[in-house]
This record gives structure tokens, sequence and C-alpha cells, in this order.
């Protein structure tokens, strides 16, 4: 299993790095977010250990990049702040678990083991499913109830996203990041208009209904019981 750090104070960074090769990991370090970035992006990492304080990129910048790039690797926040905002932060742009400072070693393993297992076996699962519908991400293909349904890149994308955070509510802000690549402006109705157009063709002729808006709040993809 192979583990980029990417960590800025020498001594935290020279002893985690240290610590998880003695548990049998292959363990990469970096010492800012523009080199963490670059390594994350041209290397096949299994988990990321990621500091939030970092010297020209923070780590929330580098996640939101990795994750509006399409790049899912588990990602573990090690951060001073224990602020709650700042957490909801965090695993609001993708991360899959933090850890405050200071904090215990076999803490710290257990956590990377726990996020290994749960990345192997989303890598392993190349089909989401909700209900009937199916999401073949490697075939990139969709069926409700056996029927074919054809859509857009962007569609497909989006359809995703609702698929792999099922019963999680997702904002406007939130889909515009991660499926357009940009800031959410209020003054647009995009989002609106891309929710309709994928409501038209995965539940408009199907029972039961998924996706459901949340006035004020966003959508959520969930199966409601009658």
């Amino acid at each position: 299993m192979k583990i980029l750090i990417v960590e800025d104070e020498q001594k935290t960074g020279d002893y985690l790095k240290q610590g998880l090769s003695e548990f049998g990991f292959s363990v990469d370090l970096a010492r800012n977010g523009l080199d963490g970035l670059h390594l994350a992006k041209s290397d096949d990492y299994d988990l990321l250990i990621l500091d939030v304080m970092l010297p020209e990129l923070n780590g929330w910048q580098v996640l939101e990049t990795l994750r509006r790039q399409g790049l899912q690797t588990p990602v573990l926040f090690l951060t001073a702040k224990d602020q709650v905002e700042d957490r909801v932060k965090g695993l609001e742009l993708g991360a899959d678990d933090y850890l405050v400072k200071p904090f215990a070693f076999s803490e710290l393993v257990a956590r990377v083991r726990t996020l290994l297992r749960r990345g192997k076996n989303q890598i392993e699962s190349a089909t989401l499913r909700v209900a009937d519908l199916e999401l073949d991400r490697l075939k990139h293909r969709v069926t409700r109830n056996g029927q074919r349904i054809e859509l857009t890149a962007k569609e497909f994308s989006l359809l995703e996203l609702f698929m792999r955070r099922q019963g999680e509510v997702l904002t406007r802000s939130l889909i515009a990041s991660q499926v357009w690549d940009m800031n959410f402006d209020s003054d647009t109705n995009v989002i609106e208009v891309a929710v309709r157009r994928l409501r038209s063709k995965i539940d408009d002729a199907f029972e039961p209904k998924l996706i459901h808006t949340l006035r004020g709040m966003g959508y959520v993809m969930e199966v409601k019981e009658i």
C-alpha cells in the first residue's frame, strides 16, 4: 500500500514517514501543498494524509483541486483545528476522515488501515446501485429497471455524485464545484436545469422517485419509504 504524507512540520512529517514505513507501508513525503498536489496527481497512491495548514496551497485547496479533477483517493486530514466548521468544511470538500493534533500514533494507524480497506472495497465495486438504478463507471453506462438510459457527460457525472453520496444533502455550491468546476452563482439556474433534466431521464417514467429537492438546502438521492 502506497501512502502520500503532505506535512510541513519537519519533525511530524519525518515521524509519520518513519512510523508508517515500519508498519510496512510505502511512504512519500511532501513539505508543502504545491508539491503534495503534484505528487498526488502524478502517482497512484492508496491514501493521502494531508495537513490543513500548509505553505503554497493549504490542505483544503489541495483536496478541492484533487476532487474537482476526479481523483477519489481516500484522504485523512491532520489538523490542529478542532472547530466544528473546520471539520465540516473538510468533509464537504471530500475528505474521508480527520484526526486532530496531537494524536496517538496507534490511532492514526488504525484509521489508516480502515480507510485503506474502505478504499479497496470502493475500487473493487465499479457499479453503483440505488434501488433499480445502476451506474457502471467503467463502461459509462446507466440502466434503470433493466432499461438503458442515455446521459450526457455532465449528467453522468451529476448522477455519479448523487449515487456515491446517497442519503447526503448536496448543496448547490457543492454540486457546482464537483461537477462544473465553478463557484456557485446564485443568479444562475444551471444546477436546477441540470437536475431537472436528469430527473426526466431517471425518475419521470419510474417508481420510486430517487432525486428529491429539499427547499432552501439542496438535493438528496434516497429511496423514501411509503
